[in-house]
């Protein structure tokens, strides 16, 4: 007997895994499994999104796989199993109402104008069906108007906002949603088949995420160490948080009594998923600030590609692009250092930057990336003003004296080989001043 045959009588709620890839401490899941009727979990490797990646190695798609598989094992001593489906979600979604006889389906918000579109369209598809498409906040700790200013509008300056958000706390805000108790409510059958990496179009990377390790000698030392390359001083669970392999609330909760200024990182995150939800714009390749939008940036292939590969002749934006080129990952001190190198030395659009990031990282996620290169551009909300342009050298002398980060990613730094600077610091500052001077019309 086959699967359509077997299920198609009894009446189900599917969950869908997204950017939520646990069983433990998940919201939507929870909510699901708590219905009473039996719950199938699903995932799509979504072809619109896959499509558009260049790299058929890439490590984040290898990691997702990875994940999935584990899930399975997990779901598999319960007694259960993921559907897991390759293509269009639209399409999916159809294939499954008429495999299953659905009640409802669960997910988790996703705060993405593309993902919000998706999730629209989905549920045009349920409703003729009479199925409900239930979401909930799982990948943040507050998000939409939960913080916001007294006039009801949203912040847009951080220090009032992460003030607000820790007043807003509760016992209710970490607590863990405990999926656990309703184990049994999964639906029970046999395995079915995970598509492999190559039936999707890709193949393992070299690149291995690191693992999700709530250290708390690191967090406890976070505001010493978190600006020195060198030091292995950063988490790194910005991957897992990404695809929910950790709770946010677990991490907020663990962190909030070691450090103050780690549990700030976190807040940073909600801000930039509240601006993306309220300023829809940003995500979409627009600045925050509309009069950013008439900087005349430069158009110059061959110094954008030397950026990429690391080779501009300042040792420390080098280094981080090698790192961020060989691991997926680059050290959050360099990562300003670089952007503000590429807008404001280079004059090149930061979204070109925007977009090789979100090609490289590991820990990618739009409002985070957008939020960032916004910030070292000078068009986002509660950003460095335009006239604060990061000396690449006197980075290096506050951040990496001993040049153990440069030596390590370019140790031919002091040799002949090593290209000279492809802009004078000076001559650069003096130029974009001048750039962002005529287009935001400032007056001396």
């Amino acid at each position: 007997m086959d699967k359509a045959t077997l299920h198609n009588s009894t009446k189900i709620n599917v969950f869908w895994f997204r950017r939520d890839l646990r069983l433990e401490d998940n919201a939507g899941l929870y909510h699901a499994l708590k219905q009473g009727l039996p719950v199938l979990p699903i995932f799509i490797f979504d072809q619109n999104i896959l499509d558009k990646l260049e790299d058929k190695a890439d490590a984040r798609v290898d990691f997702i796989h990875q994940t999935i598989l584990s899930l399975q094992q997990q779901l598999i001593s319960l007694g259960s199993t993921l559907d897991v489906r390759y293509g269009k979600p639209a399409q999916i979604i159809k294939e499954l109402i008429s495999t299953y006889t659905i009640h409802d389906l669960f997910a988790n918000h996703d705060y993405e104008p593309a993902a919000i579109e998706r999730d629209t369209e989905i549920a045009a598809i349920l409703k003729p069906e009479g199925i409900l498409f239930h979401t909930f906040k799982d990948i943040v700790v507050f998000e939409k108007e939960e913080v916001i200013k007294d006039d009801g509008k949203p912040y847009t300056v951080f220090t009032p906002y992460s003030k607000k958000w820790k007043a807003g706390l509760s016992a209710e805000s970490f607590t863990a949603f405990p999926s656990q108790q309703y184990s049994n409510c999964f639906l029970q059958q046999k395995p079915l088949p995970i598509p492999s990496l190559t039936s999707i179009g890709f193949s393992p990377s070299t690149i291995v995420a690191p693992k999700a390790d709530f250290n708390a000698l690191l967090i406890s030392q976070y505001s010493a160490q978190r600006d020195f390359p060198a030091i292995a001083g950063t988490s790194k669970l910005g991957i897992h948080l990404r695809f929910g392999t950790i709770s946010i609330r677990a991490l907020a909760n663990y962190a909030m009594p070691l450090n103050e200024t780690f549990l700030n990182e976190l807040i940073w995150r909600d801000f930039y998923h509240m601006i993306l939800w309220h300023f829809p714009r940003v995500g979409k390749g627009h600045a925050f600030k509309p009069a950013y939008d008439q900087i005349e940036w430069r158009q110059d292939q061959g110094e954008f590609d030397k950026w990429c590969q690391g080779q501009t002749g300042y040792p420390i934006v080098d280094a981080g692009m090698r790192e961020l080129n060989t691991t997926g990952f680059m050290h959050n001190r360099v990562r300003m250092i670089v952007a503000s190198f590429f807008a404001k030395h280079l004059l090149l659009d930061w979204r070109l930057g925007e977009a090789y990031f979100a090609n490289k990282l590991l820990d990618y996620d739009l409002a985070a990336n957008n939020g960032g290169w916004q910030w070292a551009a000078g068009s986002g909300c509660d950003a460095a003003p335009y006239f604060r342009i990061f000396n690449p050298y006197l980075q290096t002398q506050r951040f990496d004296a001993s040049l153990d980060y440069i030596k390590k990613w370019v140790p031919e730094f002091q040799e002949l080989t090593y290209p000279t600077p492809i802009v004078v610091h000076e001559e650069a500052r003096k130029r974009c001043l001048a750039t962002y001077a005529k287009a935001l019309k400032v007056t001396e």
